[in-house]
Parts: structure tokens; C-alpha cells; sequence
């Protein structure tokens, strides 16, 4: 990797620079002892051309192509959106040797974290009771056992902007003493209380009903969760018989506590909603005596996301996010690389670690199936670039992808899963979900990621009702403007300060932090627990 005179060339097969500093038409830059003189205004984060490249030229990026040149470029000639067509490497399901060895961790990085150990032998990074709705139908219950239970208990995260909304309308001073953000009213001292609201359960396909009770059953298997009451109208499609058989593929000696309450057998809904506060309260007490227990590092499930990344998150935080794994992995850890949109392109790299066959066969099968129904209404993976993407230097979704598939590390494939499969496997698994934020977070948490680290270049307060959310800024601009929501900056790997080794160490200290609890995220400060199941399939 060069990166001198203000540029950064990730390869020396790539044909295009990146920028670290915005450049200015005149400005000459330096690579392999050849001047480029720039031709236009290059903001920071965005690509130009190392020599003359030919319309039809392949874009070389990270060593691979990423798109292919509409046009003639001239050297120093800035690459845009409409200069560049999408375009991937060709692949093919070949059985080839994948040697690999972990990097090793820094000596002073601890070897145990605090975790809630389960009668399965999983750890918890936190300790969750979950209340939620096999169906919409009951969200109006939800809503308002929520508001009942966090009252009576303290943990309402509301209440300062309630005060603030208050005092503006009464034209009064705020006042000053409760920041209820800060949790410290709280009456539960080992165990949280989460709610979930969602939009399906009926009115869809047998079969979203079914992949919504595979995810809730992976849901309760987290070992974060230590036990759930669940609501049932009583005729919606996705019935707690459903749920039960989802639980016993996901685990056949499933033995949390379990509280389920059918609407329509009650009958009477104030009844119906004490008994769900009595039930709730009940569990609370006996699970709040729950004690933290050292655990190896091998307990450790990482769920790796990306979102609102720019042109920076390739090249700081995913890499840097993917060595920790990497060092992670070296110690029996598992990390779960989601988002298969942003994988398309390197499937060539993906299916030369795949350790069994069947695993890059069924990787191929997954990707072009998902493809396969993008395009039959109308898109494709090649939509995938958001328009802040693209702003900030990810023209292409290859280039995109290029750089998100970084946070995977380099060390060999374990397990392919599709959509609500739970990760058993040690070490890397790759699932199929949609590259959606919330949605694919929400399906890392429904296959056992027991803590989540989300890197980002724009911005995403996303958090997770039952795992803690470490989102990594990869500049420092964005992490000192939003420093409430960002944990973690790895904009000093673009500054020089850092390199990935070093701070990808510093990343795997503050991952054992949260998951002993000793640090909270900025999303769990917040409150911020967002919660979207993927609807494949059609309303009815």
C-alpha cells in the first residue's frame, strides 16, 4: 500500500489513487517516480486515474476490477458516476488450497471477559429479557406494557426530552437534574429489559411467517437473551407452534425461562396486560441476581456490519475491523460477515477460502438467487451504492463491495448461512442478508452475535435490542462532529497516527470492555434498539 503525497494506491496492479487530502487542479502528485499533475478539483476520499486509460479499460482497485471506463481518461483525470459503468471479476466454483495463518494480538490484550454464562455453554455480553410480538396486532400491547414497566422500574429513556418538550411549552426553565439517558435511576442491576415492536407475522407468505419465527428463535438462543415473554393474537400466521419448532432446529435443549400470553384466549385485555406485567416482573426479579463470570475469548460471536460508508471505510475501519477478527479468530472466536449485496464482486476471494465445497457452492447459490430477484423488479446489485455513497468517492457497488468485504479479515470461511440460520461454527461465517442496516443487524443478533462492530464513514445511530452495537467511524472528522453515536475512530489509520495492527489492538480492547460491561456503547446510552425483520416475500 502506498500512500505518499497526499494519495493512496491500495495495490500495485491498481490503475486508480485515492485521494486522502482534497487535491487542487494543478496540484502534482507523485507515484512510482512518475509526476501526475491533477486536472480537476479531487475532494478527499474520491479516485483519479494513475496513467491514460482508454474507454473500455477495466477500474483496478484493492488489486481487482470495480468498473469499467465509459471514456478516455487522461492521467490525474478525477473518476466519476458517470465516467465509470459497474463491472466484476468472472468466477468459477474452483477447489483450491487457502493457507492461512492468524496475526497475533498485542501481549497486553485481555484473554477473558466478564460474560452470563448458559446452561449450553454460550456467554452473554449482556443479560436480556425480551418482550415481543409473534404479530403487528399485539404492538399496541407491547407499547403499552413498555410504558408501564420502564416507568415503574426507571430505565425510561425519555424522559429528558419529555422535560425539554415540557418546559418549552410552558415557557419554563428545564430542569436540570434528571438525565435519564445516563441509566441511573434504573431499579434492575444485572438484567435489562427490551421491548420489540415489528410489522409482520400475518398478512404475507407461510414462508415469511416461518423465517420471522427462524429469526425469534435465534433471538432467544442469543446467549445476550436470558429468557422472553412473548405476545400471540392467536390467528396470525407465524403461530407460537411455529416458533416452538423453529426453536427445537435451533436448539433441541432450549431451557430459558418462556412466558407466552394469547390475546385471543384472555379475552379481556386489561386482565390480559396485568398478567403480562406480573409474569415479566416475576422472571426480572429471580434473573437480577445474575452475576458476571470470567469467559475465554472464544465466547465471543462479532457480528460485522457497514452503513453509510464512504470512501475512507475501505480503506480505515473495515481492514482494521477485519485484522481484529482475524486475531479474534486465532483464538477460537466466531465472526459473522453479513450483507451479500456488497459482496458481489469478490466472490472469486470468498470461494478460495471457503474451507468445504458445498459452502462456496451454496455462497454462489445464495448470491445469484438474491441477484435473481433484484432484477425481476427491476434493479440489481449494481443499485446498491446509496446516493451518499456515491458522494463521498463509492461510485461503483463493486468498489463498494471491495472494500465492505475487508471487514471479513483474510482467514478461511467456515459456514455459509442463509437468512435466520444460527452460527455454530468456529470462526468466519458468511450470511445472506440484505445490505439494509437495520436489517442486517437485526439478523446478525438472530444468529448468535452476542455483540455487533459497525463501521461507518457518514454516520448511523442503529443499535440492537439484545447486542451491543460498536460503531467505528472511519474518519475523524465524522467521529468528532458525531461523537455521540460513534464509540471508535479509525480515521487516525488515514492521519498516520495509527496502522492496522495497532488499531485493530485498540479495537479488540474496547470490544472486551462492552462485552464485560464495563463500557456501554453510544447506541445503548442512547436507547437506540432498532429492530426490522427482511420481508422477502409479497403482501397478501
Amino acid at each position: 500500500m502506498d500512500q505518499s503525497n497526499h494519495i493512496l494506491v491500495l495495490d500495485p496492479k491498481d490503475n486508480v489513487g485515492v485521494a486522502l487530502f482534497d487535491l487542487q487542479k494543478g496540484d502534482t502528485v507523485t507515484y512510482n517516480k512518475t509526476e501526475i499533475e491533477i486536472q480537476e478539483t479531487i475532494p478527499a476520499k474520491h479516485k483519479f486515474a494513475l496513467s491514460a486509460l482508454p474507454k473500455g479499460a477495466p477500474m483496478i482497485m484493492y488489486g481487482q476490477c470495480v468498473g469499467e471506463l465509459k471514456f478516455d481518461m487522461a492521467p490525474g483525470a478525477r473518476l466519476y458516476p458517470e465516467t465509470v459503468t459497474n463491472k466484476t471479476e468472472n468466477y468459477s466454483l474452483t477447489d483450491t488450497e487457502y493457507a492461512w495463518q492468524a496475526p497475533k494480538p498485542s501481549q497486553t490484550l485481555p484473554k477473558t471477559f466478564l460474560g452470563y454464562h448458559r446452561s449450553d455453554g454460550q456467554v452473554g455480553t449482556r443479560n436480556v429479557w425480551l418482550v415481543f410480538p409473534l404479530v403487528f396486532c399485539e404492538n399496541k400491547t407491547i407499547e403499552t406494557v413498555k410504558n408501564a414497566m420502564e416507568d415503574a422500574l426507571g430505565i425510561s429513556n425519555h424522559a429528558h426530552f419529555s422535560d425539554y418538550a415540557r418546559s418549552l411549552w410552558d415557557r419554563k426553565p428545564m430542569p436540570t437534574a434528571r438525565e435519564s439517558h445516563l441509566l441511573s435511576t434504573s431499579k434492575l442491576t444485572q438484567v435489562e429489559l427490551r421491548f420489540i415492536t415489528h410489522h409482520t407475522g400475518c398478512g404475507g407468505t407461510r414462508s415469511d411467517a416461518q423465517m420471522f419465527c427462524r429469526l425469534m428463535a435465534g433471538y432467544l438462543n442469543n446467549p445476550n437473551v436470558a429468557g422472553a415473554t412473548v405476545l400471540s393474537l392467536g390467528c396470525q400466521n407465524a403461530q407460537v407452534s411455529l416458533l416452538n419448532e423453529a426453536l427445537k432446529t435451533t436448539n433441541p435443549n432450549f431451557d430459558k425461562p418462556l412466558l407466552v400470553f394469547e390475546h385471543q384466549q384472555s379475552g379481556d385485555s386489561t386482565a390480559y396486560i396485568k398478567s403480562i406485567i406480573e409474569g415479566t416482573l416475576k422472571q426480572l426479579r429471580l434473573l437480577d441476581s445474575m452475576e458476571r463470570q470470567p469467559a475465554p475469548l472464544s465466547k465471543l460471536s462479532i457480528g460485522l456490519e457497514c452503513g453509510g460508508s464512504d470512501g475512507f471505510s475501505g480503506i480505515s475501519a473495515n481492514p482494521m475491523l477485519g485484522m481484529a477478527m482475524d486475531k479474534l479468530v486465532g483464538f477460537d472466536g466466531k465472526a459473522i460477515l453479513a450483507e451479500f449485496p456488497e459482496l458481489a464482486g469478490t466472490e472469486a476471494s470468498i470461494i478460495k477460502r471457503c474451507v468445504n465445497p458445498e459452502d462456496a457452492k451454496r455462497f454462489v447459490t445464495l448470491m445469484q438467487a438474491y441477484e435473481f430477484r433484484a432484477e425481476a423488479v427491476g434493479s440489481g446489485f449494481k443499485d446498491n451504492p446509496s446516493p451518499g455513497n456515491i458522494r463521498e468517492g463509492l461510485i461503483t457497488d463493486a468498489m463498494k463491495s471491495a472494500g465492505a468485504v475487508r471487514k471479513g479479515g483474510t482467514s478461511p470461511v467456515n459456514a455459509v448461512l442463509d437468512y435466520g440460520e444460527y452460527a455454530h461454527s468456529i470462526g468466519l461465517s458468511l450470511l445472506c442478508t440484505p445490505g439494509n442496516d437495520v436489517e442486517s443487524t437485526t439478523a446478525l443478533a438472530g444468529s448468535g452475535a452476542n455483540l455487533v462492530v459497525f463501521t461507518t464513514g457518514l454516520g448511523t445511530p442503529t443499535g440492537n435490542p439484545v447486542s451491543p452495537v460498536i460503531k467505528v467511524s472511519s474518519n475523524t472528522d465524522m467521529a468528532q462532529r458525531m461523537a455521540q453515536i460513534i464509540d471508535f475512530n479509525a480515521g487516525t489509520i488515514i492521519s498516520g497516527e495509527d496502522n492496522l495492527d495497532s488499531a485493530s489492538d485498540r479495537l479488540l480492547e474496547l470490544i472486551v470492555a462492552v462485552a464485560s460491561g464495563k463500557t456501554l456503547t453510544k447506541a445503548e446510552l442512547r436507547g437506540q434498539h432498532d429492530f426490522i425483520p427482511w420481508k422477502r416475500d409479497i403482501s397478501l
